[in-house]
């Protein structure tokens, strides 16, 4: 049943990653096979949440179906609560919406799309290349393979090498009915104890709720009990301007039949969801490679996540486009210097940055901190506005923090 069919490119994952690839590639000539193995029922266990920046940058992302946020409810760990008013709105799609939609762009492009997983494994013999098989029996050649099937990829993990787990982060969570509210508040809270955070994200119909932490630190019992009570504080208190997420936060006031009633509604039709996400250290960030001879790795499969939000979205794009780029110009091995030097600086601050956003800072933690600062001054709000927005790095943001936190009001 074998099919010796001949691509320049095959594509494995078609996530944003490798259906951005796909499309740019084949509008640029490139014969494409792009594989998407999973299931349409199974979305990526993600928040959904898209920059400005990115929007900016890619404004027909804007063409799918999704939640226009201009304000986010943020909450430091002791139950402070800022609202910041964006300049610039995010978006928030279903990732089902979303990954559709660059699918179908793909496909319209000239990519040609199979709905199978494959493995894949380098050709013997004078011509190279790749051959990528299917459990039928079927199989597809190709001169390169594009590795961008996520953290777990067991592409990446030949070519490049595995990460450790210490280097991972998980994000889970549950997708809830959002009842036709269209006033449902976007909420990030950060973490009691933890390095990390939870979410709220209302989508156009449903809400998706999450937590992200690092796998070293995980402990699920402790944590999916943590966001019961977020998810249950934000569908009691999400009409109070006054109150606070928080189930157990000062001041909410308390009905623990009410609380035992909405959580008992919200079990009877959540849907759960997880997924590893890769946080990487700089000496790994330095030293991986993300492309070789007839390879390369695209967005979460090539470690390109925050470190210290876990948001990929913005880079698996920017890395699929980078690589795309590099091909149609004849100059595929320079891809590994591409992303390097576009937004590689940025990551490495992000991972130099992360133990210190999430550790302590004049006596408090620094997301308190941080929180406590906005609710006073008007700079500090305007650089968590550009932090959300994707336009302020991590280069400089604990010096731009200060200095506008403690400029005369």
């Amino acid at each position: 049943m074998a099919n010796h069919t001949k691509y320049d490119v095959l594509i494995v994952g078609a996530g944003p990653a490798g259906s951005f690839a796909a499309e740019r590639l084949a509008r640029g000539g490139a014969r494409v096979a792009l594989f998407d193995g999973r299931p349409h029922t199974e979305a990526k266990a993600c928040g959904g949440g898209v920059t400005s920046k990115a929007l900016k940058a890619w404004p027909f992302l804007l063409e799918a179906a999704a939640r226009t946020v201009d304000e986010v409810d943020l909450h430091s760990p002791a139950g402070r609560r800022v609202r910041l008013k964006l300049q610039d709105p995010f978006a928030i799609y279903s990732r089902r919406v979303f990954d559709s939609h660059l699918l179908e762009r793909a496909r319209l492009a000239g990519a040609e799309v199979w709905p199978v997983r494959v493995s894949a494994s380098s050709c013997e013999g004078a011509e190279g290349g790749w051959v990528a098989r299917a459990r039928d029996g079927r199989e597809w050649r190709g001169r390169v393979i594009v590795a961008a099937d996520g953290a777990n990829s067991p592409i990446a993990r030949r070519l490049a090498g595995p990460l450790p787990n210490a280097e991972m982060e998980v994000a889970f969570g549950y997708r809830t009915p959002l009842d036709g509210d269209a006033g449902a508040p976007t909420v990030i809270a950060f973490l009691p104890g933890w390095a990390g955070y939870a979410w709220a994200f209302p989508r156009l119909d449903h809400i998706s709720f999450g937590i992200a932490t690092t796998q070293v630190s995980f402990d699920h019992r402790a944590l999916d009990r943590l966001l019961w009570d977020f998810m249950v504080g934000y569908y009691r208190t999400r009409d109070d301007e006054n109150a606070r997420v928080w189930a157990a936060g000062e001041g909410v006031a308390q009905d623990d039949e009410r609380d035992r009633g909405i959580e008992a509604d919200l079990r009877r039709t959540a849907e759960r969801y997880a997924a590893r996400i890769p946080g990487l250290t700089p000496e790994t960030l330095e030293r991986r490679r993300a492309c070789g001879k007839d390879w390369a790795l695209l967005g979460d499969a090539a470690g390109f996540a925050d470190p210290v939000t876990g948001e990929g979205i913005y880079y698996a794009l920017r890395s699929a486009e980078l690589f795309a780029e590099a091909w149609l110009g004849g100059r595929a091995e320079e891809y590994d210097e591409l992303w390097r030097a576009d937004f590689g600086r940025e990551l490495r601050r992000a991972s130099q940055m992360r133990g210190r956003f999430y550790g302590t800072f004049l006596g408090a933690t620094f997301t308190d901190r941080m929180v406590e600062f906005a609710r006073a001054h008007r700079g500090v709000r305007r650089t968590l506005c550009e932090l959300i927005a994707g336009e302020q790095g991590y280069v400089n943001l604990k010096r731009k923090l200060v200095r506008r936190a403690f400029r005369p009001v």
